[in-house]
């Protein structure tokens, strides 16, 4: 069965956990692109120049395929993996998660490293407002002038979202629509036998 819907955070938000006297601050952030984890780390960078270490994983798109866990310094695995376990332990995606530890002169281990990342993560991630959001699916339609207001409705019946509309001799909407409900509003449009609708952009 298709998945349809996926859960992410509404706001970043961050939390603290300390252990013999170093401080691992957790910062989580809703982010949708490698891009935007690029800039949340540099502005932590610059923010908490101070620090150690800047640790952080992500998981991004809605079938949480694009990942990455980073130690930034820290022993292999000991930072990077707990972070982005926490993040699936949670089910989210489109989440960053940077920890940024100051050093406090006690070395942990790798065990108090891994139950550290992991502590901060969660308690970042356990403060967060979470989102289910409906994954959703663009379509194009064409139909002449006097069907557009079918067109319309349907969509709206079906909790679709009118993205473009291009009215000239004949009208083309661009529509998203949740996916667990574009099969029976496609079906619905087509019934019409005057709706046309295409999965891919149309080349203009």
């Amino acid at each position: 069965m298709a998945i349809e819907t996926y859960k992410t955070i509404t706001a970043p938000v961050q939390a603290e956990f300390k252990d013999k006297g170093s401080r691992f601050i957790a910062f989580a952030y809703p982010v949708q692109t490698a891009d935007e984890v690029k800039q949340y780390l540099e502005s932590l960078k610059e923010a908490h120049h101070k620090a150690r270490h800047w640790c952080y994983a992500y998981r991004l798109g809605v079938d949480g395929t694009r990942f990455r866990a980073n130690d930034d310094g820290e022993p292999s695995g000991s930072a990077g993996r707990p972070i982005l376990g926490q993040i699936d332990s949670a089910e989210l995606t489109d989440v960053l998660v940077v920890v940024v530890r100051y050093f406090g002169g006690t070395l942990l281990g790798v065990p108090g490293l891994i139950h550290a990342y992991k502590t901060a993560t969660a308690e970042a991630l356990a403060i967060s407002e979470t989102v289910e959001k409906n994954i959703e699916k663009t379509v194009w339609l064409r139909c002449e002038y006097p069907h557009l207001n079918d067109a319309i409705r349907i969509a709206k019946q079906y909790q679709g979202q009118i993205l473009a509309q291009d009215l000239q001799l004949d009208c083309r909407l661009t529509v998203r629509l949740p996916l667990a409900n574009s099969e029976s509003c496609i079906a619905a449009w087509l019934h019409t036998r005057q709706i046309e609708v295409d999965l891919e952009e149309p080349v203009k």
